[in-house]
Order: C-alpha cells, then structure tokens, then sequence
C-alpha cells in the first residue's frame, strides 16, 4: 500500500469554483480549477469588448480562492472600483488583463499572478480561444452572450439549443488535469453559463466520459426563476448529462438544510430552494448552507444571496474521498497502486 496526494480538478465558473475551492485549499491534495471562459458580464464584459482579452473574472475568483497570500493582496484583486471611469471595474480584472497584453498570452499573466498571490494549486482556462455563449430559444429568439442567457427569463419555456461561438478546442492542460485527476468535481454554478458551457467545448465531455477519476456533481442551492423554474435534481443531472453524453455521475451532492423563512422572502423574485427528488445511492445528502452574501452595490451583475458553506462542501466532498483535514504537505490518500 502506498500513499500520495490525492488530485482533484474542480469545473465551473467563478462563483461555484470559489465557494468549492476555498474549502478544498485546506485539506492534504493537489486542486485544479478549470475555469469557464464565457463570462462576457460586468466588468468582464467590458474589458473583453474594449481590449480584445480574455474574460478575467472567473479566473481571478478561482485564483484568490486558492491564495495563500496576505488578506490585503486578496482583497485588492477583488476590490471594484466605485466611482469614475473605472466603476464597476474589479482591480483583478484589470490587472489580468494588462499582464495579458504585456505578455502576450493569457496562461502566462494567470501563472504570474498566481505566483504573486501564492495559490496553492492551478487554474487553468477551459479554452485559450475567444468565445461567445450563444442560445436559441424555442421561441427562435437568439440570446447573445452569457450575460443575455444569465439575465433571461423565458429560457424554462424552452430552447432549442446551446453553443459557443466559434467552436472552440478545449486547452491541453485542462484534458490533462481531468484525465490524471483521482476526482472531478462540477459545480455548482450557473446551469447555463457556468456548467454547460464548459461541456460545450470541444474535448471536454469525452475526457470526463474517458477518465477514471470519480466524477462528482454538486447540485445548486437554488433555481433560477425563468430559467430552471421547478426545477429538482434528477432535471439537473439530467440536463447535465444531455451535454455530457451520459448519466457519468459518481456521486451526486444535494443541500437539506433550509435557510431562514426570512431569507426564502427576500430570495423569492430569484428563484426557489432545489429539492431531491431522486431515491439514488448516489446522492448524498448534506447541511451545505453558508452565511448570507452581502453584494457589492457597484458589481455591474447581481450575485445570488443564498450560498454553500464553503468547509461544509468541502467536508461532504473529502468525506465522499476518505481524506483527513491535515497538514497541507502530508500524504493521507491511501493507494492501492
């Protein structure tokens, strides 16, 4: 019997990575974060459309989330600008942003801001091409861009399809993280934009078929009113796998714990709580509820107000891998290899 780090390669966008990343940092494995680059929202947005870069933001969440690096330097890659012309503007983005034009490659700005920020494991972009997140409605309305898709409230009436513009190949170093990780964890993140739109880039969905890394689904906390309106697990998982190929699932992580009345009413014009509907040895059931989130008046895109609890996933997760809390450089992942 030997021993070895255990690797676990997160897919998502920012908000899902962070909360999954920033518990997993504390536990003995080696993370990897692929990160979706279809965000074209708020200050991403922005940038992208004025600079020709690619979207920085999710990428910058997941980046402080893994960072070791004193609370002042993650609180500036955060902070948003509120007032003159760069309000709305996070000082990560934009930072992200210029290391990319001053290098000439996206990769390289994310590896030398992870040095700076000393994170602990790597984020990867899914792909290193320009892409656009598109949807047609049944209603033959073309939604343009993650920010439309985000935004909209007609998509639980139908579409007929989604698809990134152009067709991008998935990054190498992405393949690889998933091919040679123990575990693949997805989600939670926006169904649409944050999940989905991983699987639509080319090489993805094989890899995660192909790998014999146990393939982990965290359900989200909440639906999203027009979008997933009644929506309970088995429609989750059965969504994901329509792009995914297959029902891959090796375990399916579900919330049971209820937020406070209060919270339920103010969240009401959002969306409601996901239910488990599925008798699946698969699921696996969890008290996963973080503290409210108090959002940034001057963030350009509306964050949700009901959030995991970052060392409760994380916990549920390293449970499902028999992994002890301990220290960052031991080995507690047992192999039979």
């Amino acid at each position: 019997m030997s021993e070895k780090r255990l690797k676990v390669c997160t897919i998502g966008g920012g908000t899902g990575n962070f909360v999954v990343l920033r518990g997993l940092k504390q536990f003995p494995i080696d993370i990897s974060a692929i990160v979706s680059m279809a965000d074209d929202g708020g200050s991403t947005g922005i940038l992208r459309d004025e600079l020709g870069v690619l979207p920085a933001g999710d990428v910058r969440q997941c980046m402080v989330a893994l960072s070791d690096s004193s609370f002042l330097m993650r609180n500036l890659m955060n902070y948003r600008f509120e007032n003159g012309g760069l309000s709305g503007h996070s000082f990560g983005n934009l930072f992200l942003s210029a290391l990319e034009k001053v290098t000439g490659s996206f990769e390289r700005a994310v590896e030398e801001v992870g040095r700076i920020l000393n994170i602990q494991g790597k984020v990867i972009p899914v792909t290193t091409q320009q892409v656009r997140l598109r949807m047609v409605l049944k209603n033959r309305k073309l939604l343009e861009g993650e920010k439309q898709i985000y935004l909209s409230k007609e998509i639980d009436k139908g579409y007929q399809s989604i698809y990134l513009e152009p067709y991008p190949k998935a990054n190498p170093h992405a393949i690889s993280e998933i091919m040679e990780a123990d575990a693949v964890v997805i989600g939670p993140g926006g169904l649409h934009t944050s999940l989905i739109a991983n699987l639509l880039v080319d090489g993805v969905a094989d890899a995660l078929l192909e790998t014999r890394a146990k393939k982990i689904f965290v359900v989200n906390l909440m639906n999203r009113k027009g979008q997933t309106t009644g929506y309970q697990v088995s429609d989750y998982v059965a969504e994901m796998s329509k792009y995914l190929g297959r029902d891959a699932f090796d375990h399916i992580i579900v919330n049971r714990q209820l937020p406070p009345k209060e919270l339920i009413e103010v969240y009401r014009e959002e969306g409601e709580l996901v239910c488990n509907d599925m008798e699946d040895p698969r699921v696996e059931l969890a008290d996963l509820l973080g503290a409210p989130e108090v959002t940034c008046p001057s963030d350009l895109l509306r964050r949700n107000l009901i959030r995991h609890d970052s060392n409760a996933l994380a916990e549920k997760l390293m449970e499902i891998l028999e992994v002890k809390k301990g220290e960052k450089d031991s080995l507690c992942y047992a192999s039979s290899t």
